[in-house]
């Protein structure tokens, strides 16, 4: 006999899988696997390049066209640090809410997708639903376009995608792109007493971060368009995150890195903005090779994550306003993998249960009031499917 589970035994199998990003998903991957097939629903992988990782994308009900696309990512922020009074990869149930690490982002809406497949299957839809579960979207959303791709070559196209991130339920139709990087500068030590004859590594990047820092400044002065008028903040942000480097107070400093990130609403293109700063980087480079050779400074993309633009009449804001009666104009300033789904044509909607409020937090809940929200938005889903 197939395995069956309710919504909160799924939830409660996912969130015993401690798929923090820097560790392998494989388990939870199995698990999923298994479940499938034993309802006779065939899966696919995605593997990452050193095969500890995987995505997986299945199609429930007819393999046709006009399907609906579930999205989740199976990785979770880690829990080491964080001060929590429970178990974080245990549910635990109190005052009405559920606690455990992914609870909210965003297992809670895989668990409510995978326990419906029964329902799924027994409903004799004339549409399918399509699973599809990614790795390390918390890095950077850099397991989902290798999937997307391989189910836009290999899958009937599906009319709509629902990315299952935490938005109360809400339809929103726009996030952030956004682009983050590295940036190594190598300098050439001598005594600080002669630093005009050698190149600090670490005053280098002062250089850089400031002009960082000022069209941030710029940004924040500026007064936005109609839609970046919608975002919360409605501009471009450039932030600084962590900056090391040096070795002693009195000598130049031989290296020094950081790492930025750069968030755009839905109107710009990170890129544009990171040819910018290559473009000042340039400049500076230029400079310390005139005073040494050996001085350089080099800038590595990690990740790029391109904006969800609102549609025009798409399909699936249509149906999932049609679904949960939100009217409502709603984007959001984090990223998702809705924007990867949407550049290969896809029509895609971020609509999900619970807050973002409480992702990436100690003591991470989601309430059973949006739990059941959720549960209840997915069969109504199903029920359209039907049509």
């Amino acid at each position: 006999m197939p395995d069956h589970y309710t919504p909160r035994e799924m939830l409660e199998k996912l969130v015993s899988f401690p798929t923090v990003s820097d560790v392998s998903n494989l388990e939870l991957i199995d698990f999923v696997e298994d479940y499938l097939a034993g309802h006779g629903v065939k899966s696919h992988r995605v593997y990452d390049d050193t095969g500890l990782k995987a995505n997986l994308y299945a199609v429930v009900g007819p393999n046709v066209e006009g399907g609906v696309v579930l999205s989740g990512h199976t990785d979770v922020v880690p829990v080491k640090g964080q001060a929590w009074d429970t178990e974080p990869f245990k549910v635990t149930e109190k005052d009405g809410k559920l606690y455990g690490r992914g609870t909210c982002d965003m297992k809670g809406f895989n668990a409510l997708g995978l326990a419906l497949v029964p329902d799924m299957l027994a409903a004799d839809m004339k549409r399918p639903v399509q699973i599809a579960l990614s790795y390390d979207e918390e890095v950077g959303c850099l397991g989902a376009p290798f999937m997307i791709a391989e189910m836009a070559e290999k899958l009937p196209r599906a009319s709509a995608v629902i990315v299952g991130e935490p938005s109360l339920m809400q339809v929103v139709s726009g996030h952030k792109g956004a682009i983050g990087f590295m940036t190594h500068i190598k300098g050439f030590e001598i005594h600080s007493s002669l630093m005009h004859q050698g190149v600090s590594a670490v005053m280098t990047a002062a250089r850089l971060v400031e002009w960082l820092r000022l069209r941030f400044e710029e940004n924040m002065a500026g007064t936005p368009n109609d839609i970046d008028a919608l975002f919360e903040p409605p501009f471009t942000t450039l932030h600084v995150g962590v900056i090391s480097g040096g070795s002693a107070t009195n000598i130049t400093a031989l290296d020094a890195s950081f790492s930025c990130d750069i968030r755009c609403p839905a109107s710009q293109d990170p890129m544009e903005w990171f040819q910018r700063y290559k473009a000042f980087v340039d400049e500076v480079e230029a400079e310390i090779k005139a005073i040494r050779p050996e001085a350089s400074i080099t800038v590595i993309a990690r990740d790029v994550n391109p904006a969800l633009k609102p549609e025009t009449e798409g399909a699936a804001e249509t149906l999932a306003r049609r679904i949960t009666g939100d009217n409502g104009s709603h984007v959001v300033s984090y990223g998702t993998e809705a924007g990867q789904f949407q550049r290969e044509g896809y029509s895609v909607v971020v609509c999900g249960p619970g807050s973002i409020d409480q992702a990436h937090q100690p003591n991470e809940f989601i309430s059973i009031e949006q739990y059941e929200a959720g549960e209840a938005f997915l069969r109504r889903l199903i029920e359209t499917l039907k049509e």
